[in-house]
């Protein structure tokens, strides 16, 4: 690893969801602990990994344009070798060589943890490699991660894989079957990002709400939540990715009389008209979903909702996309996330009839997202004169800070732009709405 040259400096591209993140951020402390120097500037590195998601074609063509621009460094740069690490290699397998000339290494999923002893045997040899261990069996420790999220918020990782069989996703051939992360692994994780400086930990797996049911434990996320709760220091818990079919009565109940776990609610309900659910293989119906709405709203009236929704799945009417259009409009979501349908290679739903064209997608999807924005602006303005908890996340000087109260998740929501902020990053500060901005509001301390 030393020599006359000195340590390897190793430049990193971290891609994708929250879930990657972290899988970025344990790299990044095995990079550290193996000596090996980080930094910010890709063409001064010896050696780049370019940490991927690929799960639809979006996420791939991002990780393709990312790894291309790394393998530009090697020509016009001093950069030897580029390593592509994460979801895309273990999707794509040694066809990612074919993909991208100039790729030296790719690494699955398995070898995350081995990451400096590929780093340090790439840069010394010539072939190419591909490690592709077995993954679907292993549950990760996430321990000793070098953050690249602010330090007082993090992403904490209960769970591998998905035991979903949703007809249109790749996660479960990427990522294995469903493994909860043991709950003593979690709270120790826990603890250590707390006693770094975490006040807020946002609980991350392809379904939270799934937590513990491989291993029959009953109400294993009520559990979970209730030793979190203990944790000396920890203020805030946000629950990512809860599948409506999930909740239960204990579940809600729990959930509402915490002091801890903020009234946030990510429910990914991909659509509402029951034939288009059934085609999707989701367990939920129609009526379910309004009557999950209508329990949350009567236990916590202070609920925030968020949600993800799919416009062009195959065969979808224009009766059943104006039914979730009205059903939308009935929740009125505070967030929400809209994606065009994908026809990923591998699974049932490319398979189906009737896919719906491109250019009807778009149109359904920009007439989706212009009547949320009328949703979102709306409450926004509801907002004026309230009062709200506002976690700081940053400050920019002349008192001006950023940050979010409960109802706001990080990097994925809007934020609250702070007027006269007197506080530090990571403070908790009392503030008043003045008036909004789009999607974010402008606060005043109090």
């Amino acid at each position: 690893m030393k020599g006359k040259r000195g340590p390897l400096k190793v430049g990193f591209i971290a891609l994708g969801c929250p879930k990657n993140i972290v899988d970025s951020e344990k790299m990044l402390g095995e990079i550290a602990e193996a000596g090996f120097l980080i930094t910010g500037e890709a063409e001064d590195a010896d050696v780049i990994v370019v940490n991927t998601c690929g799960f639809i074609e979006p996420a791939k063509v991002e990780a393709i344009e990312a790894i291309k621009e790394a393998v530009e460094y090697k020509h016009n740069f001093g950069v030897k070798k580029v390593i592509v690490a994460g979801c895309l290699p273990q999707r794509l397998g040694k066809e990612l060589f074919k993909e991208v000339d100039g790729i030296d290494a790719i690494v699955g999923l398995g070898e995350r943890d081995e990451i400096s002893q590929i780093i340090e045997k790439t840069f010394n040899e010539e072939q190419q490699e591909a490690y592709l261990g077995h993954f679907f069996k292993l549950v990760h420790d996430d321990t000793s991660r070098l953050l690249i999220t602010p330090s007082h918020s993090v992403y904490l990782r209960i769970s591998e894989g998905c035991d979903h069989k949703c007809s249109f996703c790749t996660i479960p051939a990427i990522r294995g079957k469903f493994r909860s992360k043991p709950l003593q692994n979690i709270i120790a994780e826990a603890s250590e990002l707390v006693n770094a400086g975490a006040v807020e930990i946002n609980l991350i797996a392809q379904d939270t709400a799934y937590y513990g049911k491989e291993m029959k434990m009953k109400n294993g996320l009520v559990k979970l939540l209730e030793e979190l709760e203990k944790i000396d220091g920890l203020k805030w818990i946000r629950l990512l990715y809860l599948y409506p079919v999930g909740f239960n009565e204990h579940f809600i109940e729990t959930v509402a009389k915490s002091e801890k776990i903020v009234h946030y609610f990510d429910i990914p309900i991909q659509h509402v008209n029951n034939q288009i659910l059934k085609a999707m293989r989701r367990p939920d119906t129609k009526e379910k979903l309004y009557k999950l709405i209508e329990d949350l709203r009567a236990a916590m009236p202070d609920s925030v909702l968020r949600t993800t929704v799919i416009v062009g799945f195959p065969g979808e009417t224009d009766e059943q996309f104006d039914e979730l259009i009205e059903f939308l409009k009935w929740v009125r979501f505070d967030a929400l996330g809209a994606f065009k349908y994908y026809a990923e290679s591998g699974t049932e739903a490319a398979q189906m009839p009737n896919q719906i064209s491109e250019k009807i997608k778009e149109v359904r999807l920009e007439e989706l997202m212009l009547s949320q924005q009328q949703i979102a602006f709306a409450q926004n303005k509801e907002r004026i004169g309230k009062k709200l908890i506002c976690l700081v996340d940053s400050i920019e000087g002349r008192g001006k800070g950023r940050g979010r109260f409960y109802g706001q998740g990080p990097e994925i929501d809007s934020i609250c732009l702070i007027k006269k902020c007197k506080a530090k990053i990571g403070e908790f500060i009392n503030t008043r709405v003045v008036k909004t901005q789009d999607y974010d509001l402008i606060v005043e301390q109090i």
